[in-house]
């Protein structure tokens, strides 16, 4: 256990003593790590501190600790979605940083050998502007794409902000949906991307209701249900998710984005449940390991009472405005020991305040994974002190 002192709404500072943490060694498990859903952990990426750069317009990237965290994800059973928005794309990490993470990834997947990684293929090189056309986004996509398929990955179709920008209706989604769909190499798992997470893509499939969008999604999944492995949809509605999941083409997954609710969602109900595609598995990687083994293994009750506990740190580390959840994924990755500083591309460490900082702690500690309390509470103090409040 540790005490250190941190700030509260009322202007105070008030003794905190942390509780005792998972048992993080057990967890790893030797790599024996056996699932019955799929689940991958949309990755962070680490800076670099000791570059000199201008953070707001250049990134700085640590490649060495970036791809040491993936093969701690690997180490722990669960798959690694690469390039994703959890990696900053779209807020720091643009289109030819995300090639070089791509093909550094890639290399350590095929040097590891039956690791399960997907790659984000998008538009993000493409600016979204009045004079963009949907030929244009076609061509962005079929660029990305043919760059990880070129490089042998997997894809994860994402969201388009050129798309919802051009779109005139349901009917240009559907127009390059089936241009890309069409051309891939192998099923894709395809990404809606919620506005609560980026507000460019509100009205994304052609309508601002979502009900409607969903209708749109799932003529384009019946249409080109060969070549799509999953759909993970980002609404942060259980309920949103459920009517659709239920209405999936067969062999058709479900990748649960719902940072709120997932260890519902995962567990599933008497007409499905869904696999898992989430940023905040980046950050409870241990636990959301062993709550995977426990389901596996038949044990429901130890399932929840592994990841139920670290819902409430989830919710609070992607409250809006969601689009900042990264700061929160990092700063724990921060306290765990997982990189040695917190400093973020594009200089997003600064997009959440101290209180939520040390609200974050609090949680954090609540759902036990601080994997040392000791070196988390040292580290914690030290950001505070920057803050004036040690």
């Amino acid at each position: 256990m540790a005490t250190l002192n941190l700030p509260t709404k009322d202007r105070t500072l008030e003794p905190y003593v942390t509780g005792e943490p998972l048992d993080f060694a057990a967890l790893m498990n030797g790599g024996g790590h056996h699932f019955n859903r799929v689940a991958y952990a949309a990755a962070h990426v680490v800076a670099d501190p000791f570059k000199e750069h201008d953070p707001w317009l250049e990134p700085a990237i640590d490649w060495d600790r970036t791809i040491a965290f993936r093969e701690y994800l690997w180490d722990l059973g669960l798959g690694v979605a690469e390039a994703m928005d959890t990696a900053q794309r779209g807020m720091g990490l643009a289109w030819p940083e995300a090639q070089e993470l791509i093909r550094r990834a890639q290399a350590a997947a095929k040097a590891r050998g039956h690791v399960r990684i997907a790659y984000g293929a998008g538009t993000d090189h493409l600016a979204p502007a009045p004079d963009v056309t949907i030929d244009d986004v076609i061509r962005a996509y079929e660029e990305q794409v043919s760059f990880v398929e070129g490089e042998g990955g997997r894809i994860i179709l994402m969201a388009s902000r050129a798309l919802a920008k051009a779109a005139k209706g349901p009917g240009d989604y559907v127009t390059v949906y089936d241009r890309i769909l069409s051309q891939v190499k192998e099923p894709v798992i395809i990404h809606w991307l919620g506005e609560m997470f980026d507000p460019a893509l509100e009205g994304y499939w052609g309508s601002a209701d979502h009900y409607e969008a969903m209708m749109t999604c799932l003529d384009v999944l019946s249409a080109h249900a060969e070549k799509i492995d999953g759909i993970k949809i980002s609404l942060l509605s259980k309920e949103k998710e459920v009517k659709m999941r239920r209405q999936l083409p067969a062999n058709v997954r479900m990748f649960t984005g719902d940072d709120f609710n997932y260890a519902e969602l995962i567990a599933g109900d008497e007409e499905g449940y869904s696999d898992a595609l989430l940023g905040i598995f980046d950050a409870i990687a241990p636990a959301a390991s062993a709550a995977l083994g426990a389901l596996a293994e038949g044990s429901d009750n130890r399932f929840f009472d592994i990841l139920a506990p670290t819902v409430p740190l989830s919710r609070h580390i992607f409250a809006a405005p969601t689009r900042f959840y990264k700061t929160g994924v990092v700063f724990l990755a921060y306290l765990n020991g997982l990189q040695d500083h917190f400093t973020m591309v594009g200089g997003q460490e600064s997009a959440r305040s101290a209180l939520h900082l040390a609200e974050l702690f609090r949680l954090a500690d609540k759902a036990r994974v601080l994997r040392d309390p000791d070196v988390a509470a040292s580290r914690m103090n030290k950001v505070m002190a920057v803050y004036g409040m040690a």
